[in-house]
């Protein structure tokens, strides 16, 4: 059984021979031959010698072509902030100052944007290595798109113009299918729907406004005879079974997500269940051992049917190699993986670190805890509602950004007891978590506060 049969048979809830492996390697594809993650995600030869780089060193039985939720938008004309090492981020939102809905006729076309480059290389890579790996092509989910043309303004939508959020939601969605459509032409195996901002939202209100974009997305991709991710960031917990409820063939979830608690409600509907290696304190500043022993607890916490390994989300530029190749090694090989770590202990972060005086601040103090706001959608808006105080209330309040990409930044989540990311504290107390404040909720915090 070769990958691409592991990875369909899973998603059809049929037996296979050994766990599915799929490697999110996004903009990490490109630090294996050295090209910045700008010369990946806009050069469709060095992408695709990166990507079979990952295929020779990584041996996946699935992987994505491209890792970049910013495609489309891009298109429909948000301004993007490229990085060195990451993928763009989103920094303007066409309808932030006029509530609008784009016309159905101003859908992407394949000459639009990235959209040549990407797709190019997506037929290039189905005719290389087509028949051994699943190829995943991944969208950028209808609530994360609208809120990219929309910004922070559409949380407060939701309370103020309901009728407003399900019409961008549904333009939104016609693009995704649209671009779905042009992926799957290209032979993707898999599409991966991926909208972080899904945990940042109810159950309620997902079920108010989000069941019926993706019930109908994910019955276009089943339609056309393809199979589904549902693919989210952040606590998404409570959001689970919802999720479940749209009738996706999978659903990838990071660490912010127990993945035995998630499991048992993915069961009981025979959805497949993917994830969830931590990024940062395994993927990029562990060990090999620190790899295998995650691999390893992550098999054993959970029943191997309709299980994908993988990480929780794009993999970092700089993760090693060693550790990438560690994590497949416990997969392929468990049993000798169990003896090689049967006595190894994780090392514990001895950083010192001194909090803030809470009771006698000079001015109120934000403090946005972010896996980094340059990369997860579900941070950047987090970090954009305090950005947006901080423009209004001036000098009167501080705001920091701590991010959990550094070992004194995860250190310092550890002091605070950091439940989930993004997380914001006001003075020392955790006010938001995993959910991004309206304007007006915040507003009225602060002033409670000065």
């Amino acid at each position: 059984m070769n990958g691409k049969n592991r990875i369909l048979n899973i998603l059809n809830n049929k037996q296979v021979d050994q766990i599915p492996w799929v490697p999110f390697a996004g903009i990490h594809a490109g630090a294996l031959k050295d090209y910045t993650a700008k010369e990946l995600l806009t050069d469709k030869d060095k992408l695709v010698e990166s990507l079979m780089e990952v295929v020779k060193i990584y041996r996946p039985d699935g992987m994505p072509v491209m890792f970049d939720l910013q495609i489309e938008a891009e298109i429909l004309g948000c301004d993007l902030v490229w990085a060195e090492d990451a993928p763009p981020s989103v920094s303007s939102h066409p309808l932030e100052l006029s509530k609008e809905v784009p016309c159905k006729c101003l859908i992407p076309s394949k000459q639009d944007g990235r959209l040549p480059m990407v797709l190019e290389a997506m037929n290039e890579m189905s005719k290389n290595v087509g028949d051994e790996v699943a190829l995943y092509g991944l969208i950028c989910g209808p609530f994360t798109l609208a809120s990219h043309l929309r910004g922070t303004m559409i949380f407060m939508d939701m309370f103020d113009d309901e009728e407003y959020v399900m019409n961008l939601l549904d333009y939104a969605n016609t693009v995704c299918m649209k671009v779905a459509e042009y992926y799957m032409e290209a032979g993707m195996d898999v599409i991966a729907v991926v909208d972080p901002l899904v945990s940042q939202i109810s159950p309620a209100h997902f079920e108010q406004f989000m069941h019926k974009p993706f019930k109908a997305l994910f019955d276009f991709i089943r339609k056309n005879e393809k199979k589904s991710s549902f693919f989210v960031c952040g606590n998404a917990t409570p959001n689970i079974e919802v999720m479940c409820l749209t009738n996706p063939d999978s659903i990838s979830i990071d660490e912010n997500v127990e993945m035995k608690t998630a499991k048992e409600i993915t069961d009981q509907y025979n959805i497949v269940i993917g994830g969830n290696i931590p990024l940062t304190t395994v993927m990029l500043l562990g060990n090999q051992q620190d790899n295998m022993k995650c691999v390893i607890d992550l098999m054993d916490s959970v029943s191997h049917d309709n299980l994908i390994i993988a990480p929780g989300c794009d993999m970092p530029y700089a993760v090693p190699i060693e550790n990438t190749i560690a994590v497949q090694q416990a997969i392929r090989q468990p049993d000798d993986v169990r003896k090689m770590i049967e006595n190894y202990e994780s090392e514990d972060l001895n950083i010192e670190i001194v909090l803030p005086d809470y009771d006698r601040l000079e001015k109120p103090l934000i403090e946005v805890y972010t896996l980094d706001s340059d990369t997860c959608a579900a941070c950047t808006y987090m970090m954009a509602a305090a950005n947006i105080a901080k423009k209004a209330f001036g000098d009167q309040i501080e705001v920091v950004e701590y991010k959990y990409t550094s070992k004194e930044n995860i250190a310092r989540c550890i002091k605070m007891g950091v439940p989930n990311l993004p997380s914001m504290y006001i003075n020392g107390e955790l006010k938001y978590k995993s959910l991004i404040p309206t304007k007006t909720e915040l507003y009225q915090v602060i002033k409670e506060k000065l």
